[in-house]
Protein backbone atom coordinates (compact mmCIF):
# COMPACT_ATOMS: atom_id res chain seq x y z
CA UNK A 1 0.00 0.00 0.00
CA UNK A 2 2.88 2.38 0.80
CA UNK A 3 4.35 1.80 -2.36
CA UNK A 4 1.24 2.27 -4.15
CA UNK A 5 0.48 5.80 -2.46
CA UNK A 6 4.67 6.78 -3.23
CA UNK A 7 3.54 6.07 -7.22
CA UNK A 8 0.24 7.90 -7.11
CA UNK A 9 2.35 10.41 -5.37
CA UNK A 10 4.64 10.63 -8.19
CA UNK A 11 2.21 10.67 -10.80
CA UNK A 12 0.36 13.92 -9.28
CA UNK A 13 3.69 15.28 -8.86
CA UNK A 14 4.10 14.84 -13.05
CA UNK A 15 0.70 15.96 -13.67
CA UNK A 16 0.80 19.07 -11.79
CA UNK A 17 3.92 20.23 -13.59
CA UNK A 18 2.76 19.20 -17.39
CA UNK A 19 -0.24 17.52 -19.21
CA UNK A 20 -0.26 13.76 -19.97
CA UNK A 21 0.84 13.27 -23.55
CA UNK A 22 0.04 10.28 -25.53
CA UNK A 23 3.31 10.80 -27.45
CA UNK A 24 5.55 13.73 -27.62
CA UNK A 25 7.70 15.44 -31.23
CA UNK A 26 10.45 15.46 -29.36
CA UNK A 27 13.08 14.37 -26.40
CA UNK A 28 14.37 15.52 -23.63
CA UNK A 29 18.47 15.20 -23.54
CA UNK A 30 19.84 14.89 -20.00
CA UNK A 31 23.67 14.66 -19.71
CA UNK A 32 25.59 12.82 -16.64
CA UNK A 33 29.46 11.83 -16.40
CA UNK A 34 29.32 7.93 -14.38
CA UNK A 35 28.51 5.27 -17.08
CA UNK A 36 28.16 3.05 -13.80
CA UNK A 37 24.89 4.87 -13.41
CA UNK A 38 23.31 5.41 -17.09
CA UNK A 39 21.11 2.08 -17.24
CA UNK A 40 19.30 2.63 -13.72
CA UNK A 41 19.02 6.31 -14.27
CA UNK A 42 17.54 5.25 -17.56
CA UNK A 43 15.05 2.82 -15.94
CA UNK A 44 13.86 5.27 -13.82
CA UNK A 45 13.56 7.93 -16.78
CA UNK A 46 11.77 5.23 -18.39
CA UNK A 47 9.06 5.42 -16.15
CA UNK A 48 8.48 9.09 -16.15
CA UNK A 49 8.13 8.26 -19.72
CA UNK A 50 5.58 6.08 -19.39
CA UNK A 51 3.50 8.70 -17.41
CA UNK A 52 4.09 11.80 -19.40
CA UNK A 53 4.92 10.33 -22.94
CA UNK A 54 7.79 12.65 -23.21
CA UNK A 55 10.83 10.31 -24.54
CA UNK A 56 14.41 10.57 -22.25
CA UNK A 57 17.51 9.81 -23.70
CA UNK A 58 20.35 9.72 -21.40
CA UNK A 59 23.94 10.06 -22.44
CA UNK A 60 27.43 9.69 -20.67
CA UNK A 61 29.88 12.38 -21.05
CA UNK A 62 33.40 11.91 -19.24
CA UNK A 63 34.38 14.23 -16.76
CA UNK A 64 36.38 16.60 -18.64
CA UNK A 65 34.59 17.17 -21.47
CA UNK A 66 31.30 17.02 -19.76
CA UNK A 67 32.08 21.08 -17.46
CA UNK A 68 33.85 22.08 -21.30
CA UNK A 69 30.46 21.32 -23.12
CA UNK A 70 28.28 22.81 -20.44
CA UNK A 71 30.17 25.94 -20.43
CA UNK A 72 30.26 25.98 -23.89
CA UNK A 73 26.62 25.89 -23.75
CA UNK A 74 26.22 28.35 -21.47
CA UNK A 75 28.38 30.66 -23.56
CA UNK A 76 25.90 30.62 -26.59
CA UNK A 77 25.84 26.83 -27.44
CA UNK A 78 23.11 24.45 -26.51
CA UNK A 79 23.12 22.81 -23.35
CA UNK A 80 21.59 19.44 -22.43
CA UNK A 81 18.26 20.04 -21.20
CA UNK A 82 18.95 18.21 -18.21
CA UNK A 83 21.97 17.28 -16.42
CA UNK A 84 23.87 16.68 -13.27
CA UNK A 85 25.51 19.69 -11.03
CA UNK A 86 28.13 19.50 -9.11
CA UNK A 87 29.76 22.24 -6.15
CA UNK A 88 32.51 22.49 -7.75
CA UNK A 89 31.00 25.33 -10.10
CA UNK A 90 27.22 25.47 -8.75
CA UNK A 91 27.67 28.67 -7.00
CA UNK A 92 28.82 30.36 -10.81
CA UNK A 93 26.07 28.62 -12.90
CA UNK A 94 23.54 29.94 -9.73
CA UNK A 95 24.77 33.46 -9.80
CA UNK A 96 24.68 33.69 -13.50
CA UNK A 97 20.81 32.23 -13.61
CA UNK A 98 22.32 29.74 -16.24
CA UNK A 99 19.72 27.21 -14.81
CA UNK A 100 16.14 26.57 -14.51
CA UNK A 101 14.62 28.24 -11.53
CA UNK A 102 12.48 25.44 -9.81
CA UNK A 103 10.65 27.78 -7.35
CA UNK A 104 7.52 27.95 -8.77
CA UNK A 105 6.99 24.28 -9.59
CA UNK A 106 8.35 23.30 -6.16
CA UNK A 107 5.66 25.53 -4.87
CA UNK A 108 2.47 24.21 -7.11
CA UNK A 109 3.77 20.48 -6.77
CA UNK A 110 4.30 20.64 -3.01
CA UNK A 111 7.87 19.12 -3.30
CA UNK A 112 8.84 19.10 0.44
CA UNK A 113 12.16 19.99 0.70
CA UNK A 114 12.75 19.04 3.99
CA UNK A 115 12.82 15.47 2.89
CA UNK A 116 16.22 16.09 1.20
CA UNK A 117 19.55 16.59 3.36
CA UNK A 118 20.32 20.35 4.72
CA UNK A 119 23.46 20.49 3.04
CA UNK A 120 22.53 19.12 -0.25
CA UNK A 121 19.37 21.78 -0.33
CA UNK A 122 21.84 24.17 0.93
CA UNK A 123 24.46 23.82 -1.70
CA UNK A 124 21.48 24.28 -4.44
CA UNK A 125 19.51 27.27 -3.16
CA UNK A 126 21.33 30.66 -3.72
CA UNK A 127 21.31 33.75 -1.41
CA UNK A 128 17.88 35.24 -2.70
CA UNK A 129 15.80 31.48 -2.00
CA UNK A 130 15.92 30.59 -6.00
CA UNK A 131 16.49 26.92 -5.79
CA UNK A 132 18.00 25.42 -9.37
CA UNK A 133 18.46 22.12 -8.88
CA UNK A 134 16.66 19.27 -6.91
CA UNK A 135 19.13 16.64 -4.77
CA UNK A 136 20.12 13.62 -6.45
CA UNK A 137 21.93 11.49 -3.97
CA UNK A 138 24.33 11.82 -1.19
CA UNK A 139 27.53 9.58 -0.90
CA UNK A 140 30.00 8.57 2.21
CA UNK A 141 33.56 7.06 1.78
CA UNK A 142 35.06 3.65 2.89
CA UNK A 143 38.03 1.32 3.04
CA UNK A 144 38.18 -1.17 0.19
CA UNK A 145 40.38 -4.13 0.70
CA UNK A 146 41.50 -7.34 -0.93
CA UNK A 147 41.07 -10.50 1.47
CA UNK A 148 43.68 -12.37 -0.82
CA UNK A 149 46.36 -9.51 -0.77
CA UNK A 150 46.19 -9.79 3.31
CA UNK A 151 45.83 -13.81 3.26
CA UNK A 152 49.17 -14.41 0.91
CA UNK A 153 51.29 -11.86 3.26
CA UNK A 154 49.65 -12.90 6.73
CA UNK A 155 48.26 -9.14 7.73
CA UNK A 156 45.07 -9.25 10.26
CA UNK A 157 42.37 -7.62 7.55
CA UNK A 158 40.67 -4.03 8.74
CA UNK A 159 38.51 -3.91 11.21
CA UNK A 160 35.66 -0.87 11.83
CA UNK A 161 38.07 -0.02 14.79
CA UNK A 162 40.94 0.50 13.00
CA UNK A 163 42.98 4.04 13.40
CA UNK A 164 45.24 5.56 10.60
CA UNK A 165 48.14 4.18 12.08
CA UNK A 166 46.68 0.40 11.97
CA UNK A 167 46.16 0.92 8.31
CA UNK A 168 49.55 2.57 7.65
CA UNK A 169 51.16 -0.09 9.86
CA UNK A 170 49.33 -2.98 7.56
CA UNK A 171 50.18 -1.47 4.11
CA UNK A 172 53.88 -1.24 5.59
CA UNK A 173 53.87 -4.89 6.38
CA UNK A 174 52.28 -5.65 2.57
CA UNK A 175 54.28 -3.62 1.10
CA UNK A 176 57.35 -4.96 2.41
CA UNK A 177 56.41 -8.50 1.88
CA UNK A 178 54.82 -7.70 -1.46
CA UNK A 179 57.82 -6.28 -2.77
CA UNK A 180 59.25 -9.03 -5.22
CA UNK A 181 55.39 -9.32 -6.74
CA UNK A 182 54.96 -5.66 -7.17
CA UNK A 183 52.84 -5.34 -4.77
CA UNK A 184 52.07 -1.62 -2.92
CA UNK A 185 50.06 -1.55 0.63
CA UNK A 186 47.58 0.91 -0.69
CA UNK A 187 47.21 3.41 -2.86
CA UNK A 188 45.74 6.87 -3.02
CA UNK A 189 45.09 9.21 -5.89
CA UNK A 190 45.27 12.75 -4.35
CA UNK A 191 43.38 14.35 -7.06
CA UNK A 192 40.72 12.53 -5.54
CA UNK A 193 40.65 14.40 -2.42
CA UNK A 194 37.03 13.61 -1.64
CA UNK A 195 37.35 9.94 -0.72
CA UNK A 196 41.20 10.17 0.05
CA UNK A 197 43.20 12.52 2.30
CA UNK A 198 40.19 15.62 3.30
CA UNK A 199 38.97 12.89 5.49
CA UNK A 200 42.68 12.97 7.24
CA UNK A 201 42.45 16.64 7.71
CA UNK A 202 39.09 16.70 9.42
CA UNK A 203 39.88 13.70 11.63
CA UNK A 204 42.57 15.60 12.94
CA UNK A 205 41.03 18.46 13.99
CA UNK A 206 40.80 21.58 10.96
CA UNK A 207 38.91 22.20 8.09
CA UNK A 208 39.48 22.26 4.02
CA UNK A 209 37.46 25.38 4.49
CA UNK A 210 35.46 26.64 7.21
CA UNK A 211 31.76 26.09 8.08
CA UNK A 212 31.36 30.04 6.42
CA UNK A 213 33.09 28.95 3.12
CA UNK A 214 35.17 32.11 3.89
CA UNK A 215 38.69 30.51 5.34
CA UNK A 216 40.80 27.66 6.16
CA UNK A 217 42.98 25.72 8.72
CA UNK A 218 44.65 23.57 6.63
CA UNK A 219 47.80 25.18 7.68
CA UNK A 220 47.24 24.46 11.09
CA UNK A 221 48.78 22.26 13.22
CA UNK A 222 45.82 20.07 13.11
CA UNK A 223 46.03 20.21 9.39
CA UNK A 224 49.63 19.35 9.55
CA UNK A 225 48.85 16.34 11.69
CA UNK A 226 46.82 14.86 9.53
CA UNK A 227 48.58 15.25 6.25
CA UNK A 228 51.66 14.16 8.07
CA UNK A 229 49.41 10.89 8.27
CA UNK A 230 48.38 10.83 4.70
CA UNK A 231 52.32 11.41 3.80
CA UNK A 232 53.03 7.90 6.22
CA UNK A 233 50.42 6.29 4.34
CA UNK A 234 52.06 7.11 1.09
CA UNK A 235 55.20 5.90 2.33
CA UNK A 236 53.49 2.16 2.63
CA UNK A 237 51.48 2.95 -0.94
CA UNK A 238 51.97 3.23 -4.62
CA UNK A 239 54.19 6.05 -6.19
CA UNK A 240 51.85 8.99 -7.88
CA UNK A 241 54.02 7.92 -10.81
CA UNK A 242 52.21 4.93 -10.89
CA UNK A 243 48.85 6.23 -9.63
CA UNK A 244 48.62 8.67 -12.46
CA UNK A 245 49.69 6.65 -14.99
CA UNK A 246 47.73 3.24 -13.86
CA UNK A 247 44.79 4.70 -11.21
CA UNK A 248 43.74 3.30 -7.66
CA UNK A 249 41.11 1.35 -9.05
CA UNK A 250 42.92 0.15 -11.46
CA UNK A 251 45.92 -0.82 -9.48
CA UNK A 252 43.22 -2.96 -6.92
CA UNK A 253 41.59 -4.78 -9.61
CA UNK A 254 44.90 -5.74 -11.09
CA UNK A 255 45.89 -7.17 -7.22
CA UNK A 256 48.78 -4.66 -6.71
CA UNK A 257 47.46 -2.78 -3.65
CA UNK A 258 46.43 -3.91 -0.77
CA UNK A 259 43.82 -0.82 0.15
CA UNK A 260 42.21 1.79 -1.11
CA UNK A 261 39.93 4.21 0.23
CA UNK A 262 36.65 5.11 -2.06
CA UNK A 263 33.05 6.19 -2.21
CA UNK A 264 30.18 5.17 -2.10
CA UNK A 265 29.32 6.33 -6.06
CA UNK A 266 31.98 3.26 -7.48
CA UNK A 267 30.61 0.28 -5.68
CA UNK A 268 29.26 -1.13 -8.39
CA UNK A 269 33.06 -1.18 -10.25
CA UNK A 270 34.15 -3.23 -7.76
CA UNK A 271 30.53 -5.23 -7.35
CA UNK A 272 31.02 -6.82 -11.06
CA UNK A 273 34.71 -6.93 -10.95
CA UNK A 274 36.48 -10.16 -12.06
CA UNK A 275 37.50 -10.87 -8.38
CA UNK A 276 34.70 -9.57 -6.46
CA UNK A 277 34.79 -12.35 -3.95
CA UNK A 278 38.02 -10.68 -2.50
CA UNK A 279 36.50 -7.46 -2.10
CA UNK A 280 35.64 -6.35 0.72
CA UNK A 281 34.42 -3.13 2.77
CA UNK A 282 35.75 -1.94 6.24
CA UNK A 283 34.38 1.59 7.68
CA UNK A 284 37.15 4.65 7.18
CA UNK A 285 39.68 4.34 9.82
CA UNK A 286 39.86 7.42 12.78
CA UNK A 287 42.50 9.39 14.46
CA UNK A 288 43.27 8.60 17.83
CA UNK A 289 44.10 12.38 18.14
CA UNK A 290 43.87 12.13 22.07
CA UNK A 291 45.28 8.56 22.77
CA UNK A 292 42.98 6.64 24.66
CA UNK A 293 42.42 3.95 22.25
CA UNK A 294 39.08 4.39 21.38
CA UNK A 295 37.19 6.57 19.02
CA UNK A 296 35.95 9.83 20.16
CA UNK A 297 33.51 12.55 18.98
CA UNK A 298 35.16 14.69 16.19
CA UNK A 299 38.09 11.58 15.54
CA UNK A 300 35.87 10.01 12.48
CA UNK A 301 34.59 12.03 9.88
CA UNK A 302 33.49 10.90 6.15
CA UNK A 303 33.27 13.54 3.39
CA UNK A 304 29.69 13.74 1.64
CA UNK A 305 28.62 15.38 -1.55
CA UNK A 306 25.10 15.21 -3.27
CA UNK A 307 24.67 16.04 -7.06
CA UNK A 308 21.85 17.68 -8.10
CA UNK A 309 19.31 17.10 -11.24
CA UNK A 310 19.41 20.72 -12.94
CA UNK A 311 17.83 22.24 -16.23
CA UNK A 312 19.15 24.65 -19.00
CA UNK A 313 18.06 27.86 -18.26
CA UNK A 314 16.86 28.38 -22.10
CA UNK A 315 15.78 24.85 -22.52
CA UNK A 316 12.62 24.60 -24.81
CA UNK A 317 10.84 22.71 -22.79
CA UNK A 318 10.78 23.97 -18.91
CA UNK A 319 7.69 21.99 -18.26
CA UNK A 320 8.77 18.69 -18.87
CA UNK A 321 12.27 19.02 -17.15
CA UNK A 322 10.79 19.87 -14.16
CA UNK A 323 8.65 17.42 -14.27
CA UNK A 324 11.36 14.90 -14.91
CA UNK A 325 13.60 16.40 -12.20
CA UNK A 326 10.49 16.72 -9.56
CA UNK A 327 10.31 12.44 -10.36
CA UNK A 328 13.79 11.47 -10.09
CA UNK A 329 13.90 13.31 -6.75
CA UNK A 330 10.59 11.64 -5.80
CA UNK A 331 10.57 9.19 -3.16
CA UNK A 332 9.42 6.21 -5.46
CA UNK A 333 12.39 7.05 -7.50
CA UNK A 334 14.54 7.46 -5.55
CA UNK A 335 13.87 4.18 -3.77
CA UNK A 336 14.35 2.41 -7.02
CA UNK A 337 17.29 4.47 -7.54
CA UNK A 338 19.23 2.93 -4.07
CA UNK A 339 17.66 -0.50 -4.75
CA UNK A 340 18.75 -0.47 -8.00
CA UNK A 341 22.58 0.24 -6.57
CA UNK A 342 22.63 3.53 -8.49
CA UNK A 343 23.57 5.17 -5.57
CA UNK A 344 22.28 6.53 -2.61
CA UNK A 345 19.63 8.49 -2.04
CA UNK A 346 19.59 12.60 -1.63
CA UNK A 347 16.22 11.64 0.61
CA UNK A 348 17.21 10.65 4.19
CA UNK A 349 15.89 7.12 5.43
CA UNK A 350 16.56 5.37 2.02
CA UNK A 351 19.80 3.92 3.07
CA UNK A 352 18.62 0.56 4.24
CA UNK A 353 17.22 0.01 0.12
CA UNK A 354 21.36 1.19 -0.98
CA UNK A 355 22.99 -1.53 0.95
CA UNK A 356 20.73 -4.26 0.06
CA UNK A 357 21.24 -3.79 -3.36
CA UNK A 358 24.32 -5.74 -3.71
CA UNK A 359 24.15 -9.64 -2.96
CA UNK A 360 27.23 -11.26 -1.60
CA UNK A 361 29.03 -8.11 -0.79
CA UNK A 362 28.50 -6.26 2.21
CA UNK A 363 28.69 -2.66 2.03
CA UNK A 364 26.96 -1.29 5.20
CA UNK A 365 30.26 0.68 6.13
CA UNK A 366 28.79 3.63 3.63
CA UNK A 367 25.82 3.57 5.61
CA UNK A 368 27.34 2.95 9.02
CA UNK A 369 29.63 6.07 8.18
CA UNK A 370 26.05 8.13 8.36
CA UNK A 371 26.68 7.71 12.25
CA UNK A 372 29.92 9.38 12.34
CA UNK A 373 30.49 12.99 11.65
CA UNK A 374 29.33 13.63 8.46
CA UNK A 375 31.14 16.90 6.52
CA UNK A 376 29.61 18.55 3.10
CA UNK A 377 32.56 18.16 0.61
CA UNK A 378 33.99 21.72 0.99
CA UNK A 379 33.34 24.34 -1.28
CA UNK A 380 33.23 27.87 -1.81
CA UNK A 381 32.04 30.23 -4.62
CA UNK A 382 34.79 29.26 -7.56
CA UNK A 383 36.01 26.26 -5.81
CA UNK A 384 38.25 25.21 -8.53
CA UNK A 385 40.25 28.17 -8.27
CA UNK A 386 41.85 27.09 -5.29
CA UNK A 387 41.01 22.88 -5.32
CA UNK A 388 43.47 22.81 -8.89
CA UNK A 389 46.81 24.86 -7.18
CA UNK A 390 46.79 23.39 -3.97
CA UNK A 391 47.16 19.98 -5.42
CA UNK A 392 49.65 21.03 -8.14
CA UNK A 393 53.24 22.16 -7.60
CA UNK A 394 53.46 24.91 -5.35
CA UNK A 395 50.54 23.22 -3.48
CA UNK A 396 51.04 19.55 -2.24
CA UNK A 397 52.22 18.49 -5.33
CA UNK A 398 56.23 18.12 -4.32
CA UNK A 399 54.76 16.45 -0.69
CA UNK A 400 52.74 13.52 -2.41
CA UNK A 401 56.22 12.88 -4.81
CA UNK A 402 58.79 13.01 -2.49
CA UNK A 403 56.73 11.88 0.91
CA UNK A 404 60.03 10.50 2.64
CA UNK A 405 60.39 13.81 3.05
CA UNK A 406 58.52 15.47 6.30
CA UNK A 407 59.25 18.94 6.07
CA UNK A 408 57.74 19.36 2.34
CA UNK A 409 54.56 18.43 3.62
CA UNK A 410 54.60 20.91 6.26
CA UNK A 411 55.67 23.55 3.89
CA UNK A 412 52.91 22.42 1.75
CA UNK A 413 50.06 22.90 4.30
CA UNK A 414 51.11 26.42 4.34
CA UNK A 415 51.39 27.26 0.97
CA UNK A 416 47.73 25.52 0.45
CA UNK A 417 46.70 27.77 3.47
CA UNK A 418 48.29 30.86 1.45
CA UNK A 419 46.55 30.05 -1.72
CA UNK A 420 42.86 29.30 -0.81
CA UNK A 421 43.08 32.51 1.31
CA UNK A 422 44.02 34.28 -2.03
CA UNK A 423 41.24 32.83 -3.92
CA UNK A 424 38.52 33.59 -1.69
CA UNK A 425 39.17 36.85 -1.53
CA UNK A 426 39.22 37.40 -5.31
CA UNK A 427 35.95 35.48 -5.09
Amino acid sequence: MKRILAIALALMMVMGSMAVASAADFTINVNIWDSNQQAGLQAIADDWTAISGVPVKIEVVNWDSYWTLLAAGAQGGKMPDVFWTHSNTVQMYMDNDLMLKLNDYIAKDGVDMSLYYEDIVKLYTRADGNIYALPKDHDTIALLYNKAIFDKYGVDYPTDDWTWENMYEAAKKIQEAGAADGVYGMAMNTSNNQDGWYNLVYDYGAQVITDDHKGTTIGSDAGKAGMEMVRKLLTAGAPQSVVAETGTDSLFQSDKVGMITQGSWMINSFYKAEHHADYCWACLPYADVNGNGQCDDGERWSCYNGLGWAAAFNTEHPDECASLIEYFCSVDAQKKQAELGVTMAGIKGISDEFANAFPGMDVSAFTKAESFNLYFRPYTRNTVAWEDPIQQAGGFLDAWQKPEDPALMAAACENAQRIIEEAIEEE
